[in-house]
């Protein structure tokens, strides 16, 4: 094993939780503190590039009013407050651990390979690894391979599209080289996901990734969803509900 995680840690899904949780805006320097304040192991930061070469924390890839990130300038996102990579960075509590989601664009198959979102990253990933615990994750398999270039040090997970099953997810992180695989919670058959015939039970699916040499995390279960992947050996979940997973957890290992 890879020795990433401490079973089971918890991660804040893009700080705290998406959306707005207890008045802290989704990727915003109050919502990584209060996932760090509410026990959160780690922070999961979404990253992408803008038009000037910048990198911006936000998830989706267009703003409400149907805007493209990568078509505004830093300051024009700031202005729609949308933070910079390094304001986050230096607002992550000191023990955190970083879990980056890099966010590829349609225009880093054609840009010259200096302004691709995971090139802009690399001297960041570098950096933050001399001072805290990284994990980078991607639905694109050439972040990963670059990351494991440019900075060999920083453990990779290959994270499949919603739903995609551990058949596919777990052969696919060890065929691209990474330590961690990431699966939807859904994929597992949690989430409200209907019965499909033929789906393996999670321990088994996870006993078979460690068995792979892969340290698992999901995304994205309630608290009691978490405390059962944690019961299956999961090694990771990436939640929107910190403390209530805080609590799950703790519950389950005390017996209660």
């Amino acid at each position: 094993m890879s020795g990433v995680f401490t079973p089971t840690e918890v991660i804040g899904h893009r700080g705290a939780g998406r959306g707005v949780v207890g008045g802290a805006v989704e990727n915003s320097v109050r919502s990584y503190a209060a996932a760090a304040e509410a026990g959160a192991d780690w922070v999961e930061i979404d990253v992408r590039r803008t038009a000037d070469d910048a990198l911006v924390l936000y998830h989706d890839a267009w703003l409400a009013d149907g805007r493209a990130v990568v078509d505004l300038t830093a300051r024009e996102c700031a202005r729609a407050g949308i933070i910079g990579l390094d304001e986050g960075l230096a607002a992550l509590p000191e023990g955190v651990g970083l879990d980056v989601d890099v966010k590829s664009v349609v225009e880093d198959a054609v840009d010259a390979p200096a302004r691709r979102t995971v090139s802009l990253l690399l001297p960041y990933l570098r950096r933050e690894a001399r001072r805290r615990r990284v994990l980078v994750c991607s639905f694109d398999p050439g972040v990963l391979l670059a990351v494991a270039e440019g900075a060999p040090g920083v453990p990779t997970a290959w994270m499949p599209y919603v739903r995609t099953p551990a058949d596919h997810a777990v052969p696919g992180a060890v065929a691209l080289g990474c330590p961690v695989v990431a699966i939807d919670a859904r994929a597992f058959g949690l989430g409200g996901e209907p019965p499909r015939p033929g789906r393996r039970p999670v321990s088994y699916s996870v006993d078979l990734a460690h068995r792979a040499g892969l340290e698992v995390v999901s995304w994205c279960p309630d608290p009691a969803e978490a405390a059962l992947l944690a019961g299956a050996g999961v090694d990771a979940v990436v939640v929107d509900d910190v403390p209530g997973t805080v609590a799950a957890l703790g519950a389950a290992r005390s017996g209660g």
